[in-house]
């Protein structure tokens, strides 16, 4: 792509050098670089790409894009801005050619259901005919090609080059878990979205956020200003949960057109009626005045919740009532979310992804509608993130659980040790009993806790040691099929522990 093309549009400080060169490719790290390359220094959260210019250049790079005042290498046509990050969702945009611009783009933000949501709009837009792609923590996949996802939300590079590749693949609807860090490192910013859903606002990332104040601040970009950039007319614009306290300062502030949704009956997208069982749930919505049944077997009154979310996406993309429906009703489980694994022995055992205060709240909430004799957790919290909720998530487990094993998640560079005291320093322990695990047996009739750090041996005990009727949830880990060990992604899946137990007890 010729130089000046590639720029167009982009605020530039200083350039030396003329625009008559051509770019073979856009790169933002420097291996990645090769002969006539551009190499867009970003100073990222662990390293500076300005550090590695002269790499960059050895490489093969010829454009270099800076915002720092530094000593560029002769022979290279050096390209100053503002921000390299900003620059680089731009370049990439032009790069690419916009493909966000022929595609109806949806992008789910908030702290619990954005992967469910996707899931259930994914498939009712299916179900009405259309070509679907998925940019989301499970993984990102379209047409059924699945790539893993390093990040819940692409870099601003690798996004526009995935939505060109679906454009390119006959694509037409797109759906994008967009996260905080991505909103507030501007990965989204050049993106063309139709719509925007808000699901909730609760505890996490504060380790990155520090207060609820900025979490809350950065998600609320993404109404305020990339989505109000998008020139695409749809009679809304925002999807908001009208039940959730932040959801409702948004639909208070903000005068984009939206649709709200929940239980309350002042949403436009609300329940009628719902019965909710293990078997999963039943329910009447009002779809902005028209009335459907649905049934699925997804779990627990926060699914409600997703299914609202989608409905009334789908609903604002004038997706007919029959398609939300039947999307709704074929979709029988999302990885990881409340996943069943088969059991012959009269208990339940769900596998599912809750690593946050409420979300574990939720779901054990949930499950103590359901339980007829004990539910057993296994969960742990993971290293190097938010410290502040492994107390909150002792507490919760603990006081919702009639057994909970505390145990390792993904522990990265921490000792997993010290995660389980800080885990175990919100457990009451006036209310709840520690015992080792070889006393389990005879803690019967008591709230209880035990710590086996190892996460299989931890899986292993609890569904050996459950009795007919009991629940076993293990939490925090989900879909994701490895554990962090120290700077090692070591392979290990719930489920798969989980289904092998069963199969040895059986």
């Amino acid at each position: 792509m010729k130089l000046g093309q590639l720029l167009e549009g982009i605020d530039t400080i200083n350039i030396s050098g003329d625009f008559s060169g051509e770019v073979t490719t856009l790169c933002y790290a420097a291996d990645k670089c090769a002969n006539g390359s551009m190499f867009v220094a970003v100073r990222g959260l662990a390293y500076d790409g300005h550090d590695f210019i002269v790499d960059a250049v050895n490489r093969g790079a010829r454009y270099i894009v800076h915002e720092k005042d530094i000593q560029i290498p002769s022979g290279v046509i050096a390209i100053k801005v503002m921000s390299s990050r900003r620059a680089l969702g731009e370049l990439a945009k032009n790069y690419f050619g916009n493909p966000s611009a022929r595609l109806c783009l949806v992008g789910v933000t908030g702290t619990n259901g954005k992967t469910t949501t996707t899931y259930i709009l994914e498939s009712i837009l299916a179900q009405a005919g259309f070509k679907c792609g998925v940019l989301g923590t499970v993984n990102y996949r379209y047409n059924n090609k699945i790539y893993p996802a390093p990040n819940t939300t692409p870099e601003s590079y690798e996004m526009q080059k995935i939505l060109r590749a679906m454009a390119d693949d006959g694509v037409t609807h797109v759906i994008a878990e967009v996260s905080s860090h991505a909103i507030d490192l501007k990965r989204v910013d050049d993106c063309d979205f139709d719509l925007g859903v808000f699901t909730n606002l609760t505890h996490e990332h504060l380790d990155y956020h520090l207060t609820m104040e900025n979490y809350f601040q950065a998600k609320k970009l993404f109404f305020t200003e990339v989505l109000p950039h998008s020139k695409k007319a749809h009679p809304q614009k925002m999807i908001i949960n009208g039940d959730d306290q932040w959801g409702q300062i948004i639909l208070k502030d903000l005068a984009l057109p939206s649709l709200s949704y929940g239980m309350e009956k002042n949403n436009a997208v609300k329940t009628v009626s719902y019965k909710l069982s293990l078997a999963g749930i039943k329910a009447e919505i009002d779809l902005a005045g028209v009335t459907i049944s649905i049934q699925t077997p997804l779990v627990g009154k926060f699914n409600i919740y997703n299914i609202l979310a989608a409905a009334a996406a789908a609903k604002a993309l004038q997706i007919p009532e029959a398609a939300i429906k039947g999307g709704i009703e074929n979709l029988s489980y999302v990885p990881g979310r409340l996943e069943r694994i088969d059991s012959s022995f009269g208990f339940t055992v769900l596998v599912d992804y809750a690593h946050k205060p409420d979300a574990l709240k939720q779901v054990l909430q949930n499950l103590t509608e359901f339980k007829k004799k004990r539910i057993i957790t296994v969960f742990g919290c993971g290293g190097n993130r938010d410290r502040g909720k492994r107390p909150l998530m002792g507490d919760t487990s603990t006081s919702f659980s009639d057994l909970t094993i505390v145990t390792s998640d993904n522990p990265r560079l921490e000792d997993p040790l010290e995660i389980i005291a800080e885990i175990e320093a919100g457990i009451d322990k006036s209310k709840i009993k520690k015992v080792t695990p070889d006393e389990l047996g005879s803690a019967k009739g008591t709230h209880s806790y035990s710590v086996i750090p190892d996460r299989k041996t931890a899986i292993e005990t609890a569904i050996n040691f459950a009795q007919i009727d009991d629940i076993v949830l293990i939490a925090g880990k989900g879909h994701e099929d490895y554990q962090i060990m120290g700077s090692s992604k070591m392979p290990f899946d719930d489920r798969v522990v989980a289904a092998q137990t069963i199969k040895m007890r059986r």
